[in-house]
C-alpha cells in the first residue's frame, strides 16, 4: 500500500518547508496574474504537494509557474462559461489517487498527514480537467484526420508495401504500489522532454531498462517489429517527441521519437511470438538482479530453464506462443528488441517482488498484420489538440498582467 509519511521523510520535507518560509505571512501575495492574487500559502502547499510526489518541479520558482499557468488557465475556462459536473470532478479525483492505487478518500488523508490540504489536491486536478475539456470544444473541429494521413500512417502494414523504421529512446521506470504516485510524477517530467539529450539523461536516471547506460536509445527497428497497440502511438509522434506516460504492471514506459525512414523493403509481421517468463524472487534487488545475470549466461535457448525451474512450484515458468496483439503490452514490447534466445530483465510482476527473467523462444513470420484505424486517428488527434494547449496558453501568457511580489 502507497504510503505518503515514509517518503516525505526521504525526501526532507520538513526541512525544505522550515525556516524562513514558515515565519511569513501565509495570506500575503507572492504574485498577481490579473486581476487574481496567489498566495504565499498556495505557493507553499503546491510546493509541499510536488515535493511528496518528488517532482521535478517541486521548487518555489517551477510551483509559481505552475500556479501562475493555471490562473491564466482558469481564466480562459471561465470565459468560455464551461463548468464541471460534481460527477465528473469526483471521477477526475479518483483516477488521480488510482494512480497510487488508493481511493480518493485514502489519498486525501494521506495527503492530509503530509500537511497538504484537500482543496490544493482538488483544485490541481480540476484545472487539468477543465482544461483539456476547454481545448477539445474549442479545437476539437480544427483536427480532422483525413484517410490519407491514416493511410500513410498505416503503410508498413500493407501486403509487399514498403516498410517504416523508427529510431525511438525508452524509459522504463518500476512503480510498485508504494512509489507508484512518485512515479507517475516524474514520468509527466519526462513527458515534458524538450531534446533527446534531455530525455536521455531521465534515461540514465531512472529507467530500468538495458539501455539504460546508453540514454535509453535503441538501434533502428522496423516498425512492425513493435506490439501493434505502441505502432500507432510512435506514429503519431514527430522526431523529438516524447509519448504520454504509458501505465504497464509495476512500470511506467515512455517513448521519444528520434527519428524515421522509409525502406524499399517489404514489412515483416509475425502470426505468433514465443517467449518464456521464470519469476526470480527479490524483484530488482541487487542480489536478484546478479541472479539473473549469472543465469543469462548459462542459458541459450528456452528449454534450458526447465532445468533451472525444476523443483519450484509450475507457476515460476511460463511458456507461451500467442499472436502479438495477445501478448501483454510490456512483454510485447521488451520481445520486440530481442533476437531469438536473447533476454530481458526490464520487467517485474508481484508488485514488484518477482523480477521477470523475459527470454524470446522464437517468431513465426505472417504476410500481413492489421492496426487500428481509430487508434491511429486518436493518437494524431491527441497530438495536435496538444499543440493547441500550448499555444493558447502562450498567447494568454503574452496578454496577461503578470507582476512578481
Amino acid at each position: 500500500m502507497f504510503k505518503l509519511k515514509p517518503l516525505v521523510l526521504a525526501l526532507g520535507l520538513a526541512t525544505a518547508l522550515s525556516g524562513p518560509v514558515i515565519a511569513q505571512n501565509l495570506f500575503a501575495p507572492v504574485a498577481t496574474v490579473n486581476d487574481s492574487v496567489v498566495s504565499e500559502f498556495e505557493l507553499q502547499q503546491r510546493v509541499r504537494f510536488l515535493k511528496i510526489l518528488n517532482a521535478r518541479g517541486g521548487t518555489r520558482k517551477a510551483a509559481l509557474e505552475s500556479l501562475i499557468n493555471e490562473r491564466l488557465r482558469g481564466e480562459a475556462i471561465r470565459d468560455a462559461g464551461l463548468t464541471l459536473t460534481e460527477e465528473g470532478i469526483n471521477e477526475g479525483l479518483e483516477e488521480f489517487a488510482g494512480r497510487a492505487n488508493l481511493s480518493r478518500a485514502e489519498f486525501t488523508k494521506a495527503l492530509g498527514r503530509a500537511g497538504v490540504e484537500p482543496e490544493t489536491f482538488r483544485d490541481f486536478v480540476i484545472n487539468g480537467i477543465a482544461w483539456r475539456d476547454l481545448i477539445r470544444a474549442r479545437y476539437g473541429s480544427r483536427v480532422s484526420i483525413s484517410e490519407a494521413e491514416i493511410d500513410r500512417a498505416l503503410a508498413s502494414q500493407s501486403a509487399g508495401g514498403s516498410n517504416i523504421r523508427v529510431l525511438v529512446s525508452e524509459i522504463i521506470i518500476p512503480a510498485p504500489p508504494p512509489r507508484a504516485a512518485q512515479v507517475a510524477a516524474i514520468a509527466e517530467q519526462i513527458a515534458d522532454s524538450k531534446t533527446t539529450a534531455e530525455f536521455s539523461g531521465y534515461a540514465r536516471k531512472y529507467s530500468a531498462t538495458a539501455t539504460r547506460p546508453n540514454g535509453g536509445r535503441l538501434p533502428w527497428q522496423a516498425l512492425s517489429d513493435l506490439p501493434p497497440a505502441l505502432q500507432p502511438l510512435i506514429l503519431s509522434l514527430a522526431p523529438g517527441e516524447v509519448s504520454e506516460p504509458l501505465s504497464i504492471p509495476n512500470a511506467v514506459a515512455l517513448f521519444q521519437l528520434r527519428d524515421i525512414e522509409e525502406t524499399g523493403r517489404p514489412a515483416k509481421t509475425y502470426s505468433a511470438i514465443e517467449y518464456a517468463a521464470y519469476y526470480m524472487a527479490g524483484g530488482r534487488s541487487e542480489e536478484t538482479l546478479q541472479q539473473a545475470a549469472n543465469l543469462r549466461a548459462e542459458v541459450d535457448v528456452c528449454d534450458d530453464l526447465y532445468t533451472f525451474a525444476k523443483g519450484q512450484p509450475d507457476s515460476v515458468l511460463d511458456r507461451e506462443t500467442l499472436p502479438p496483439a495477445k501478448i501483454p503490452r510490456d512483454i510485447a514490447f521488451e520481445l520486440s528488441k530481442l533476437d531469438e534466445g536473447e533476454v530481458s530483465t526490464a520487467l517485474t510482476r508481484s508488485n514488484g517482488q518477482a523480477l521477470v527473467f523475459l527470454m524470446l523462444c522464437g517468431r513465426t513470420a505472417e504476410q500481413n498484420a492489421e492496426v487500428s484505424r481509430e487508434a491511429v486517428a486518436a493518437s494524431i488527434r491527441q497530438r495536435r489538440l496538444s499543440g493547441f494547449a500550448d499555444s493558447l496558453l502562450s498567447e494568454l501568457r503574452s496578454e496577461a498582467r503578470i507582476v512578481l511580489k
